[in-house]
């Protein structure tokens, strides 16, 4: 787009809300107990088909007045209510639609502005974020943290600052991965691997236990140098520009990667690379490279099943709570997958937690812009996940664990955490179980 688009009520005319999609929903309220937002406050502004009449108002000429926003922001975009609608409403589809009309059509304030550029000048940067390893690691083993807390000076930052404080998580050495990791075995496969900003930036260890896991099961598996953001975090926050920006970059890096899979193992990602083809449908050089690299697209947990695991899985005798990210859940539709997995562990006891279908407050960079209710929400899963007794939580993406082991860290409790192939690969390797509680 490099001309205003026309005005289409309160929304421009480029791509605003579909009316078809919109008319979709009936009203009926199933999605109201599943939705985050709704249970923190019980508004029906603040409910998915509160938002959906909100957006037909705007589409009918009501303006995008700054307490529309206010409701459309503090969406988590967790889709839940998508997994709960009787009638299939697309809401995810809405949205997104919507927040590419706020971004371009509504004025924040000043502040916000300047936190949401902060925000995306740093996060779908792998190499800057990589470069903030070593100042990270540093003030970790300084504890200089805890002298900022104890003085109250860290209180005094902005709040978006002290949440990207809390959230940091340990820095560890990484493993650094070759371009190519050859199949172990009879080859079934050849799958491409995506390794993701924050999780090749902080979690660099799920990526070479990914890898592991493949080649364990006979998969040569592709790492393209230089990849960048997939474009998710700019995708869910209304940048859509910049969102299909990176989606270009990525399906140009993977263009001659002769792959039968493109395999990612964050959550928030996969659903954004399975939505490729809705977010290039209007850029004719990259609608059918999207809808053929889309079609390979498989969360780790997905392909691995798909395939049929070979590779003996040697005990594990830990007790282990799963998280549903949301977007694998209720953004992709996979739940059995990773359980079923975990469940082929010998010795490994799996605990469900308590209302799984509600967000942690994670969502992307939500616990950034929207503090408070993510706060609030983090709270509860972490009570829920307490409950279950498990030595272990294990998920799915790297939002995810930050948001509840800070929540936990708020409450005095700490937990083991690991994402669900770092477990595979710990069975698959006879590893002790004492390489994950720690």
């Amino acid at each position: 787009m490099t001309e205003t688009p026309a005005r289409h009520g309160a929304f421009d005319a480029f791509n605003p809300p579909q009316r078809d999609l919109i008319d979709d929903c009936v009203h009926c309220g199933f999605c109201l107990p599943s939705c985050p937002t709704y249970e923190l406050w019980g508004e029906e502004m603040d409910s998915p088909r509160g938002r959906i009449y909100l957006m037909k108002e705007g589409l009918e000429g009501e303006p995008l007045t700054d307490n529309v926003v206010e409701h459309f922001d503090a969406c988590l975009g967790c889709m839940a209510c998508v997994t709960a609608c009787p009638s299939g409403v697309q809401y995810g589809t809405l949205i997104s639609e919507t927040r590419a009309q706020v971004e371009r059509n509504h004025e924040r304030g000043r502040w916000e502005k300047l936190l949401r550029t902060a925000i995306f000048t740093l996060f779908p940067y792998p190499k800057r974020l990589r470069a903030m390893r070593g100042p990270l690691a540093l003030y970790q083993k300084s504890r200089l943290g805890r002298l900022l807390k104890r003085s109250g000076l860290l209180s005094k930052l902005p709040e978006g600052l002290q949440v990207m404080e809390s959230l940091a998580p340990p820095i560890s050495r990484g493993e650094r991965l070759p371009s190519r990791v050859p199949a172990r075995g009879e080859k079934r496969a050849t799958v491409g691997l995506i390794t993701g900003c924050v999780q090749s930036a902080f979690f660099p260890d799920v990526n070479a236990a990914t890898a592991r896991i493949l080649s364990a099961e006979g998969c040569d598996v592709v790492i393209p140098p230089g990849q960048g953001c997939c474009g998710a975090l700019s995708e869910h926050s209304g940048r859509e520009e910049e969102a299909i920006g990176f989606a270009r970059e990525l399906l140009d890096t993977f263009e001659k990667s002769e792959v039968d899979y493109v395999v990612i193992n964050s959550a928030g990602c996969g659903s954004t690379l399975k939505e490729y083809p809705r977010l290039l449908q209007h850029d004719p050089a990259y609608k059918a490279k999207a809808e053929k690299f889309s079609e390979r697209v498989r969360d780790i947990s997905e392909v691995l099943v798909e395939l049929s695991p070979v590779a003996e899985r040697h005990p594990l005798p830990v007790s282990i709570a799963y998280h549903d990210a949301c977007h694998l859940a209720h953004g992709q539709g996979i739940r059995s997958q990773p359980r079923d997995l975990l469940r082929g562990i010998p010795g490994l006891k799996l605990s469900e937690i308590n209302r799984p279908e509600l967000c942690c407050g994670s969502a992307g960079v939500y616990n950034l812009l929207q503090p408070e209710p993510a706060r609030e929400l983090g709270d509860r899963k972490a009570e829920n996940v307490l409950a279950t007794g498990a030595q272990l939580l294990v998920t799915a993406n790297p939002g995810c664990s930050m948001q509840i082991r800070t929540a936990l860290e708020r409450r005095g409790e700490q937990m083991s955490m690991a994402h669900t192939v770092q477990v595979l690969d710990a069975s698959i390797r006879g590893l002790d179980v004492g390489t994950l509680l720690r």
